[in-house]
């Protein structure tokens, strides 16, 4: 007799109630993520739109940082942090506040005669600008005016106050500040270094109001005006160009007219440049009226009669660089490819939230992630070489400038010690006022080479043949057939009205 197999339906149903089940709980359990997901982004984007807890409000006449800092810590944290040591300084240039001339000698008879024959270091942070100056032994030894105080303090308030009281009406604070600037550049440097109390802060690249990007510096407001209405070609800077197609009525003004990509390089660019000491008030001038190329800065100062100092042992009216990063910023790719100085040396970071800026003003090198792996899809061992193969390359150029410069000052020191007249020194008296001029614009500039390397090779190129061909016009002058060593040490310069 069969027996009847158990009916499987029970078995099935039960089967599927377990599917449904745990779809249920999954559908739940998703729903919740989704909810939390969508609640945690809602939360990120009210966080973003908070950029700043006003704590402490700020004015134009805010110029200490930590003040600024209660509203805005993330940043005040970075900008504290450029008082740590930077170890690229140790491989490059051999530590922090090292002498240059120390480490080599050479430029002891290349600044003969000037104040960075005594003392020459390497640069520290933003941090030190206003106290590495009231230490350096060119302000200590020599009589400097308050010029120098034009980028290494936060000194704007100090410019308005004197122009109130030169008589400009304190409604009209441009003008003030315009008054004020000349009244503080011809004072004394302890004169002027009493009226203010802070380092290059804040409130010099950010409106207290709205907290834009702005330029405060009068002389590179007056700089760029001048560049402006030159014809020289200036694709990375559009506003202007386009400034340029107008009907030029009003002069150009980068807090008006500059995009703010534009702004994240020109407020750097208000004290990483070139300039000189114009006139008996030492007005700080930038020489930018024919272009910002080292040939045409060098025609401005030809033009203008300008010499920094005559060098004792050649007699040649010679020319102190200052630190043209700007300027040798703008003749390299980076530059013409839209990327501005805050881009590597101040990458967007995020605190939660918020993306800002990292104040922490640095080499790229010590952030690749963020400074250089945004646009360059490369390791960063291999982005890192790519930077020191450039870099050892420009110290080897640097060297043989160097040397050949070195060489043409002991060959016209020789051939006027052999009785060589000004006349037949003249010659070689401009090729050494040329060769040291491009020798020091590339060495000055702090990227070492690595903004516009093929721009500083050039440079240096052309230092090398300057110098070299100005030996022979020693020689042809009068000197001997072997050239002399380095010359002494150097007498106490005299420096009258044409000190920087």
């Amino acid at each position: 007799m069969d027996t009847a197999p158990e009916p499987a339906a029970p078995r099935r149903l039960r089967g599927s109630a377990l599917v449904y089940v745990v779809v249920a709980i999954a559908a739940v359990g998703a729903t919740i993520a989704a909810l939390a997901l969508l609640r945690n982004i809602s939360q990120r984007k009210e966080e973003a739109k908070q950029t700043a807890l006003i704590l402490a409000p700020v004015s134009e006449e805010t110029t200490d940082p930590a003040v600024w800092g209660k509203s805005f810590p993330a940043q005040y944290d970075g900008y504290q942090r450029t008082a740590d040591p930077s170890p690229l300084k140790k491989t490059l240039a051999g530590g922090e506040s090292e002498s240059y001339l120390e480490k080599d000698p050479r430029w002891k008879t290349i600044f003969k005669g000037y104040p960075f024959s005594v003392d020459y270091r390497v640069a520290r942070g933003h941090a030190f600008m206003l106290s590495d100056q009231d230490m350096t032994e060119r302000v200590k030894q020599f009589k400097q005016p308050g010029s120098c105080l034009h980028c290494h303090a936060s000194i704007i308030p100090a410019y308005y106050k004197k122009g109130v009281e030169a008589g400009v009406p304190a409604t009209d604070r441009r003008a003030a500040i315009m008054k004020g600037f000349e009244q503080v550049c011809s004072m004394p440097f302890a004169e002027g270094r009493a009226l203010v109390h802070d380092a290059v802060s804040c409130v010099d690249c950010h409106d207290p109001d709205s907290m834009r990007l702005r330029v405060t510096r009068p002389g590179f407001l007056n700089g760029v005006s001048a560049l402006a209405r030159s014809d020289d070609p200036v694709p990375h800077l559009p506003s202007i160009e386009r400034w340029r197609k107008g009907d030029r009525t009003t002069p150009y003004d980068p807090n008006a007219l500059a995009t703010r990509q534009e702004m994240r390089s020109m407020a750097c660019g208000q004290c990483h440049v070139e300039y000189y000491f114009a006139g008996d008030k030492k007005i700080v001038t930038y020489p930018w009226a024919n272009g910002l190329k080292v040939e045409q800065i060098e025609a401005y100062y030809d033009g203008a009669k300008w010499k920094d100092w005559t060098h004792p042992d050649t007699g040649a009216a010679v020319l102190k660089a200052q630190h043209p990063e700007f300027e040798l910023w703008s003749q390299g790719v980076h530059a013409r490819s839209g990327v501005s100085c805050a881009d590597c040396h101040m990458p967007y970071t995020r605190q939660g939230a918020i993306k800002i800026s990292d104040h922490h003003v640095r080499s790229p090198l010590l952030n690749i992630n963020r400074a250089c792996q945004t646009c360059h899809a490369y390791p960063e061992e291999e982005l890192r070489n790519r930077v020191e193969t450039i870099q050892h390359r420009h110290k080897d150029l640097r060297d043989k400038a160097t040397q050949a410069v070195t060489d043409l000052i002991g060959a016209i020191a020789a051939a006027k010690q052999a009785g060589a007249s000004d006349e037949a020194l003249a010659p070689a008296r401009a090729l050494h006022r040329r060769a040291q001029w491009r020798l020091d614009f590339v060495c000055a500039e702090n990227s070492y080479g690595f903004h516009a390397p093929q721009e500083a090779a050039r440079i240096f190129a052309e230092s090398i043949d300057d110098a070299r061909q100005g030996q022979l016009a020693a020689l042809g002058a009068g000197a001997p057939t072997k050239t002399a060593g380095a010359p002494g040490e150097a007498p106490q310069p005299s420096l009258g009205n044409q000190s920087r």
